[in-house]
């Protein structure tokens, strides 16, 4: 039997993006909630809660980016011209908040000047990344297999809006993460965080998918019309579900449930994704066999992933093993 090779490419990079959107995502929240921990000493305790793993995280997004040019060139030439600019600022942003991590470390009289750059840092990057998606799921301009809109497509109020509903849920990924591993004061404020970055992320879900669907007759067709909403249903009600158990865990002080109904719920909006955009890479313009490179090419490097992508696992898996409990003030890594 022919394995189908663009088909799993297409599930291997979904899953990058995916680890990386949950795994960096409460790291840039917590940037994002930054200037609002009362001392410097709440900042360090909230910092040290990432130091060891932050870089480790954003290696999902060179998979998903690297594999997205060496798979399917045809989309990545098609959408790296119509998201330059977001894609640029999402990827100064990380350098920049990367840099001001290490260095308010060094810092005595410039700390909250990196103070202020890991926020903006962490803010940019999750508003670009918002945006890109806005831009991606309202449609690129295509013709004769190559990108022909203009420099300012990706930026209309739909993808404005996603940039926020992104920061948002950033910011409840972040909150859950302290959680998690903070106690006393700066748990407590992360629980207010909470409540209100939870309650802002189901407002921008229910104002996205509301408006998703009147982009394009597709979306329309998938979420709306009979009988593929029989099909979908069970996304909307897992939502729910995610919700319902955030908020119980948040009325309840409980810990570790809040973070990972956060994480459902950015998994089951992933999940609502794909099934608009499947079997499009591009949409709806280039499927992922269109866009997809030589079957050699394609066997040849899912040989390598293979290797690859149960060592990264492994090595997410044990560092997060390794640094597991609270951190408290006067610990850390750095």
């Amino acid at each position: 039997m022919e394995l189908d090779l663009a088909f799993i490419w297409a599930i291997l990079i979904a899953f990058a993006v995916l680890a990386y959107v949950v795994l960096d995502g409460f790291d840039l929240g917590l940037g994002i909630l930054f200037p609002f921990f009362r001392n410097d000493r709440q900042r360090d305790v909230a910092m040290n809660t990432v130091a060891p793993i932050w870089d480790g995280n954003e290696t999902w997004l060179v998979l998903g980016g690297g594999g997205l040019f060496a798979v399917f060139p045809l989309a990545y030439a098609v959408i790296m011209p119509a998201l330059y600019a977001p894609i640029i600022a999402m990827l100064l942003g990380l350098i920049f908040r990367g840099v001001a991590f290490e260095f308010r470390w060094k810092a005595n009289t410039s700390k909250t000047v990196w103070d202020w750059s890991f926020t903006i840092g962490s803010f940019v990057a999750a508003f670009a990344q918002g945006i890109a998606l806005g831009a991606l799921v309202q449609g690129i301009d295509v013709a004769d297999r190559a990108y022909a809109g203009g420099w300012w497509n990706w930026l209309t109020p739909f993808s404005i809006t996603t940039g926020i509903a992104v920061v948002i849920g950033y910011t409840l990924l972040g909150a859950t993460w302290l959680i998690v591993k903070t106690e006393g004061e700066v748990q407590q404020q992360a629980y207010e965080w909470a409540w209100m970055a939870g309650a802002g992320t189901i407002v921008m879900i229910g104002i996205v998918s509301l408006w998703t669907p009147f982009l394009n007759d597709v979306f329309m067709q998938r979420w709306l019309a009979f009988p593929a909403i029989l099909y979908v249903a069970p996304v909307p009600l897992l939502v729910l579900a995610a919700t319902y158990s955030l908020f119980k865990g948040l009325r309840m002080r409980r810990e570790l449930q809040p973070f990972l109904s956060a994480m459902a719920l950015f998994v089951m909006c992933f999940i609502g994704l794909g099934i608009g955009f499947y079997p499009y890479i591009v949409p709806h313009s280039i499927s992922i066999w269109d866009a997809a490179g030589p079957d050699s090419s394609l066997r040849f490097l899912l040989v390598g992933a293979s290797v690859l992508l149960p060592l990264i696992l492994a090595y997410t898996a044990y560092s997060y093993w390794v640094f597991r409990g609270k951190i408290r003030e006067g610990e850390g890594y750095h």
